[in-house]
């Protein structure tokens, strides 16, 4: 492996994160604190929704699992999501003790099908998780009508999908609670971190009582300097509270957002232009009035027209020095999942033929010309064989 390998989804630290990190070692206040509550402050900002619908939590994961509790889902319930996502979603569906069901994606968005949701809805179902692949937005009006026509509860996987809007309106905005992932390879970076953003204030302050042990509100104000404050322990809750630490990074990612996403899109546009001429499918185009959150730029290796297997590009391509990521092989492909649900990919063939040839190419506004060159390069040297 070469010395200067480009390493995939390379966050982007500036200055201004590096002194926030300082700042907050020095006051002495690491865990849950101020920080963290001006990130929930400037997050909802950011989504259009009021402080008190935000609630910062240490990763996406932690978010939906929450959201689920929060929404008082009945033990065993049903919950409708895509089999073309990371195993996080459908985990989380199960350790909040319901039953994740799932439905095939449509082809030229790679998100879930709205009429494969309809078709898995049954009388046991009571809530949708759809994913917003890549940054790519779901198709929210559709969802939100079969929703509401069998009264189910929706919460949006955001991980992908910071900066992105369906017809104008931000997501994580549609549903009853909307989740976000700031881990390492995502648009704002805390390392570890998610947020909830949801409708209902009520449902926000519960799940902040739920990702803190159950205790009483505001715990974390027990060791401020206005004097010791005792809690009430209300829920049976997690540890699942975001650090000031995590935060300090999160403040700057987030003012920097806008100026990353144009980046993002820049780098999109370059890939486009460059691979147009190859043999590699490339992400569809989305509607003028969706915004693409430019998370991850996918292509699909077909290894007849390719003349290289899916596999066979990676490797390739690390040979080269340039990581690459594989979003995702889908959920039936994993041997947890047949042996305790019987699923096969089979069942979900759209899911499994793109899992089975997607490739993520490196896509960061850390990348310079010079490094997008290589990735250029790397890639008609592996096609060229």
């Amino acid at each position: 492996m070469p010395d200067d390998f480009l390493i995939f989804g390379s966050p982007q630290i500036g200055e201004e994160e590096i002194a926030e990190v300082e700042a907050c070692l020095r006051s002495g206040w690491l865990g849950t604190g101020p920080r963290v509550a001006r990130f929930e402050r400037d997050f909802a900002a950011y989504k259009g929704v009021s402080p008190q619908q935000a609630a910062a939590v240490n990763s996406c994961t932690a978010a939906l699992q929450v959201s689920m509790i929060a929404a008082d889902l009945d033990p065993g319930a049903e919950v409708i999501t895509t089999p073309l996502t990371f195993c996080a979603t459908v985990n989380s569906i199960i350790h909040a003790g319901l039953t994740p069901v799932l439905a095939d994606v449509d082809p030229v968005t790679q998100c879930i099908s709205p009429a494969a949701i309809e078709a898995a809805i049954t009388p046991r179902t009571q809530a949708i998780v759809p994913v917003h692949f890549a940054g790519r937005p779901c198709e929210m009006d559709e969802i939100m009508r079969i929703a509401d026509k069998h009264g189910l509860i929706v919460i949006e996987d955001c991980a992908h999908a910071i900066e992105t809007e369906y017809k104008g309106r931000k997501v994580g905005t549609f549903g009853d609670f909307g989740c976000f992932s700031f881990y390492v390879t995502k648009n704002v970076v805390t390392g570890e971190g998610g947020m909830i953003v949801g409708r209902s204030e009520e449902h926000i302050a519960r799940a902040k009582v739920l990702a803190l042990h159950g205790m009483s509100k505001d715990a974390w104000h027990r060791f401020g300097d206005k004097g010791y404050k005792h809690y009430q322990v209300v829920e049976c809750g997690f540890k699942f509270n975001m650090m000031d630490l995590q935060a300090a990074l999160g403040l700057h990612q987030l003012a920097r957002v806008e100026d990353n996403w144009k980046r993002r899109q820049r780098i999109w546009r370059f890939y486009e232009k460059q691979l147009r001429s190859t043999d590699l499918a490339l992400p569809n185009d989305t509607d003028d009035s969706d915004r693409h959150g430019y998370h991850l730029f996918t292509v699909l290796v077909d290894e007849v027209s390719a003349g290289i297997s899916r596999d066979g590009f990676v490797e390739a391509m690390n040979k080269h020095g340039v990581g690459t990521g594989v979003h995702y092989r889908s959920i039936p492909e994993h041997p947890y999942y047949q042996q305790h649900f019987g699923w096969t990919p089979k069942r979900w063939p759209i899911a499994m033929d793109i899992g089975r040839k997607t490739v993520s190419l490196p896509l960061s506004p850390s990348l310079d010309e010079g490094e997008l060159s290589r990735v250029i390069t790397a890639i008609n040297s592996t096609l060229a064989g």
